[in-house]
């Protein structure tokens, strides 16, 4: 049986994506990155709105836009009880048990491997919608990319 390229694009777009954060966050292997990448990204994800998530979600590689998607509930978002920082690390530390990860660096290695691979316009957008101090976990160009358009 012949995969189809755009399949064999996504695993490999994929695997590329999970390397990158083994080596960034420093985590033991890519089935380890691929955990926390998931419970990053539906943290990231219960913070915004519909529409903003879904813009979001256009954006990434196929394979991780069904993780993305996975056991999301539109109508529940966003999500308000999450507005710091150590609540979005306490929040993730009990998702992460029985693995004891520490939950800055995880967040801002997804953070910083979205913001390099993706659209900066969209990434500002999506900064610009979280709340509180979740927006100074992402690298400071693309905090500031909207400011150094004008």
């Amino acid at each position: 049986m012949t995969i189809p390229a755009t399949i064999n694009h996504a695993v490999q777009q994929s695997q590329e994506w999970l390397k990158e954060l083994r080596d960034t966050a420093g985590l033991a292997d890519e089935t380890e990155a691929l955990s926390v990448f998931r419970l990053v990204l539906h943290q990231l994800r219960d913070r915004l709105n519909v529409e903003e998530s879904v813009q979001l979600a256009a954006q990434l590689p196929l394979i991780f836009r069904g993780i993305y998607f996975e056991g999301w509930v539109p109508g529940h978002v966003p999500d308000k009880e999450v507005k710091t920082q150590q609540q979005l690390f306490d929040k993730l530390s009990l998702k992460m048990l029985p693995r004891t990860l520490p939950p800055e660096p995880m967040v801002k290695s997804v953070f910083a491997i979205l913001a390099h691979h993706l659209d900066p316009g969209e990434i500002s957008d999506v900064i610009g919608n979280l709340p509180g101090d979740l927006k100074n976990l992402w690298p400071l160009t693309a905090r500031t990319y909207k400011e150094r358009m004008r």
